[in-house]
């Protein structure tokens, strides 16, 4: 071989080399642009958990939001609500999508429109004004009646067992006295009502549950409401008949405040009929019954700007008109509390204030 066909040889196998060092230069500068200069839409691992985190939390505000405005029962559905829409925002941020404005209306939306009612442990259907259970419906309404607001509450039972009394403290005594509420969330009622206040007098027949812890007679005169085993009521004279008497034929509560305000469907009493040393108008407390199992308590506001109160013959009218056959006066005036489901209804005077004054004792139903 020739002088120059060796050179010609060597030049093409030095080629080869040059040709591989330009194309590694090349593809490292490629790779170091593509890595640091080229931009790129990509998402995080850790972003998308971010953002998935950022559209819950505003979910949830926003539900949270909307929760203030409706019933607990509505807790269950919005939990579920809030529950889809974190999953559906963890996924639309891995997605790259961006309509978490319309995840949020969706959650708020399924909570406004939840149920109202609430379903305990028991059965029981609850609302704001009604109470439903096998064996109780309670329906409470709202009235203006002579310029006062009264507060009505139509029960039927199917069980007259579960028509109750309640003492202050659990105990019976003249000094011993407690909130309606309170003495209501002790023994675990559903609706309850001021009772006789039995301890501001120590006279008068006072039987509670079917036990008699007074039978001193407040005299000849005195009405009682007597309510008897079988849920029937009955106004007596404490000169017609004692207390052991009654408890033998069956009576398990006695009240002895007064006076009757219905018997038989008429009224019992006229404009010239008052508690002693009351006003004409007052905050009212009763108790009647329309028919087997159907009771209804009544409460009306009284001393205030927005309610004057009611006569005895008003609340006698009230009770008449809403079909009682037997109708009853309780303790009033300040005393006169409802109290349904955990919550003060009316707006009852102690002092001078909206407060509650302390009593001795409640009727009220047991769930």
């Amino acid at each position: 071989m020739s002088d120059k066909d060796m050179s010609d040889k060597k030049k093409k196998l030095g080629l080869w080399p040059a040709l591989f060092g330009a194309a590694l230069m090349g593809y490292s500068a490629f790779t170091l642009l593509d890595a640091f200069v080229i931009p790129k839409n990509v998402i995080r691992m850790e972003d998308a958990a971010n953002t998935a985190r950022t559209i819950t939390s505003v979910s949830d505000a926003a539900a949270a939001e909307t929760d203030t405005a409706v019933p607990d029962s509505a807790s269950d559905t919005t939990s579920t609500a809030n529950s889809d829409s974190t999953t559906a925002a963890a996924d639309t941020a891995i997605a790259g999508i961006t309509n978490a404005e319309a995840d949020v209306t969706d959650t708020a939306s399924s909570s406004v429109t939840a149920d109202a009612a609430k379903t305990t442990s028991s059965g029981a259907v609850i609302t704001d004004s009604t109470y439903v259970s096998d064996s109780v419906k309670i329906e409470i309404t709202e009235k203006t009646i002579d310029n006062t607001e009264v507060y009505i509450a139509d029960i039927q039972v199917t069980d007259p067992s579960v028509l109750l009394a309640g003492l202050a403290n659990g105990s019976f005594g003249q000094n011993v006295s407690e909130k309606t509420s309170s003495i209501a969330e002790e023994v675990g009622a559903v609706l309850a009502i001021n009772g006789d206040y039995y301890g501001f007098r120590s006279t008068g027949y006072v039987m509670r549950n079917g036990y008699l812890y007074r039978s001193t007679s407040a005299g000849a005169d005195q009405e009682d409401l007597v309510i008897y085993q079988d849920g029937t009521m009955e106004i007596i004279r404490e000169g017609d008949i004692s207390a052991e008497e009654l408890q033998a034929n069956g009576a398990v509560q006695i009240f002895s405040f007064g006076p009757g305000l219905v018997q038989n469907g008429e009224i019992t009493v006229d404009a010239n009929d008052e508690v002693d040393r009351a006003m004409v108008s007052n905050p009212r407390t009763a108790i009647g019954q329309i028919s087997t199992g159907h009771y209804v308590m009544v409460v009306s506001d009284g001393r205030t700007s927005e309610s004057a109160g009611l006569t005895l013959e008003q609340l006698a009218e009230v009770m008449k008109d809403l079909g009682c056959t037997t109708a009853y006066n309780l303790d009033g005036g300040g005393s006169s509390t409802m109290w349904f489901n955990g919550s003060v209804v009316n707006n009852p005077t102690s002092g001078h204030g909206i407060k509650e004054r302390s009593v001795s004792d409640i009727v009220y139903i047991a769930g």
